[in-house]
């Protein structure tokens, strides 16, 4: 049993949003009462298309996405695929986004009444207020978005989602803790892009995506370390982490529990494994 800001979880692995959808894929390999717990697909509160394609694109050790948050809205996951997900004896950490502090804290407000076990707040999205500057790029918008979030939580923890593509990731960290989250959960995907050599263009229709994979495990255990010496908080660590090996890097450098995101594409096993070879 590993306590995470309060919230009691039976190990320390979870599935990273985004890599598992709401968890029905992936149910179909293994009984994800097995996790400790899944941080699903990113919601907001309409729904939305996504990017246009090619939206992957591989990389030497990992890979590009630009899906562009495609998701049925929060209302729609509520509805039809939370009650799926409560089958299941796992926490379930419902990661979400808005184009506003308001909108944050609207979404915040339907899954903590839905009963959701713990928020994780995606700020790597667009502030439109700041000329698209993304939330989590300035220390004094990922407060904002923070104090907005915790103001209508009520019980549920408020965990939030770093990006290492900012100068000084712990000043951000620090930003979020003195705003009241209780938790954070770092890294997401670096920025980066590729070229389709027969056509000339990029690999992209996007242009650029968010780099996954276990290319980035340096700088994730890089980032990890570095919040780690300046918060508080407990982490949740992820990028990069393929096996057990590097999953106890990762706890090396700082976090509690761990997400399991791209290596799911490999092998669909991966989690399991490395639940099982922690505990040996």
């Amino acid at each position: 049993m590993v306590n995470f800001a309060g919230v009691n979880f039976k190990n320390r692995v979870t599935l990273a949003s985004g890599t598992c959808g709401f968890g029905r894929e992936v149910s179909e390999y293994y009984d994800l009462s097995l996790l400790g717990g899944i941080c699903t697909k990113g919601l907001t509160l309409r729904p939305r298309l996504g990017n246009a394609p090619p939206r992957t694109a591989e990389t030497p050790f990992g890979m590009l996405n630009s899906v562009g948050l495609q998701n049925p809205g929060v209302e729609a996951f509520i509805r039809d695929e939370l009650p799926f997900l409560r089958g299941f004896d796992t926490k379930i950490i419902a990661n979400f986004s808005g184009e506003s502090p308001e909108e944050f804290a609207r979404v915040a407000t339907l899954l903590a009444e839905a009963g959701v076990d713990m928020l994780e707040v995606n700020i790597s999205c667009p502030n439109l207020h700041a000329g698209g500057l993304a939330f989590g790029v300035d220390a004094t918008a990922a407060a904002e978005v923070t104090r907005a979030v915790k103001e209508v939580a009520g019980t549920v923890p408020v965990m939030v989602k770093l990006t290492p593509n900012v100068t000084d990731i712990a000043a951000i960290a620090i930003a979020c803790e003195k705003a009241g989250a209780d938790a954070l959960s770092l890294i997401n995907t670096l920025l980066g892009m590729r070229f389709d050599l027969k056509s000339g263009k990029p690999a992209l229709a996007n242009i650029t995506g968010g780099l996954s994979g276990p290319a980035i495990l340096p700088v994730a255990l890089r980032c990890v370390w570095q919040v780690a010496q300046a918060v508080k908080l407990p982490l949740m660590g992820m990028g990069g982490i393929s096996d057990v090996d590097t999953a106890r890097e990762m706890l090396l450098a700082g976090a509690t529990l761990l997400s399991i995101g791209t290596a799911q594409f490999k092998n669909p096993l991966v989690a399991i494994e490395i639940v099982r070879q922690l505990d040996s």
